[in-house]
């Protein structure tokens, strides 16, 4: 959606991998609930282009908002169940919206293979049942976090914190560390839930740790290979997500 960082950066750089790059920059309507800040979030396409440019992208399609959903649209891609917790159950409709225009940035581009950021671990989750429901011809390929020097994942949400917000962030990642080492000591879920909690930094306000299967999202009392550990938390009004990647 624009306001690109390295994170972003990081994905072009995986898919020059497998050949020429295109990349989209979109702010989509469709994922934002109402209250949310589709109107204040950051954008700068000409600094996206320029940034696009010089990591090798070969082609910027960045529509319209009337070119992607025209006044009588009323097609969409509902994935089920998949989409209805964690972020979907804070955001309702949200991954309803991230599916449609997916899949149709993908029929548009018709790329090969299509690189997605393991931050937005659940929206990953989700695009791979829609590409093996509706039967798409691309490769998904799931690229790790990029954090900053602290372990706070690069977003381009980062921006609305202030100083003592941008302070308090990183307490996100070190609480899912915590769970983790918890639960490899062999602690109960809910143990190991309290610890992290102990770590988050208490101005944050918590919306929910887990641990889940990478396919399903269906939460697991053990972190069973392939899992993420998620957690999700606001910092003042800004709602920031997080994630560690249990591997085979």
């Amino acid at each position: 959606m624009g306001a690109l960082h390295a994170g972003h950066l990081a994905l072009i750089a995986r898919a020059r991998e497998h050949g020429s790059v295109a990349a989209s920059v979109f702010v989509n309507p469709l994922q934002f609930g109402s209250g949310e800040d589709f109107e204040r979030y950051p954008r700068d396409l000409e600094r996206d282009r320029e940034r696009l440019q010089d990591a090798g992208v070969e082609l910027l399609f960045a529509p319209e908002v009337s070119a992607m959903y025209p006044e009588d649209f009323s097609t969409f891609v509902d994935v089920g169940a998949i989409g209805e917790s964690f972020e979907g159950a804070a955001r309702p409709g949200h991954f309803r919206g991230v599916a449609t225009v997916v899949v149709k940035l993908l029929h548009v581009i018709e790329p090969a293979v299509l690189c997605l950021g393991q931050k937005d671990a659940q929206q990953s989750a989700v695009l791979k049942r829609a590409v093996r429901d509706l039967s798409l011809p691309v490769e998904i390929r799931l690229v790790e976090t990029v954090r900053e020097s602290d372990g706070l994942a690069l977003s381009s949400r980062n921006a609305y914190l202030d100083a003592g917000e941008r302070a308090a962030a990183p307490t996100l990642y070190r609480s899912l560390l915590a769970l983790r080492a918890a639960l490899d000591r062999g602690a109960a879920k809910s143990e190991a839930v309290e610890e992290a909690r102990s770590v988050l930094a208490p101005s944050a306000t918590l919306d929910y740790y887990d641990v889940v299967d990478v396919e399903t999202f269906e939460p697991l009392e053990r972190p069973r290979p392939p899992a993420f550990i998620i957690g999700a938390a606001r910092f003042g009004r800004t709602r920031l997500i997080d994630n560690l990647w249990v591997r085979p």
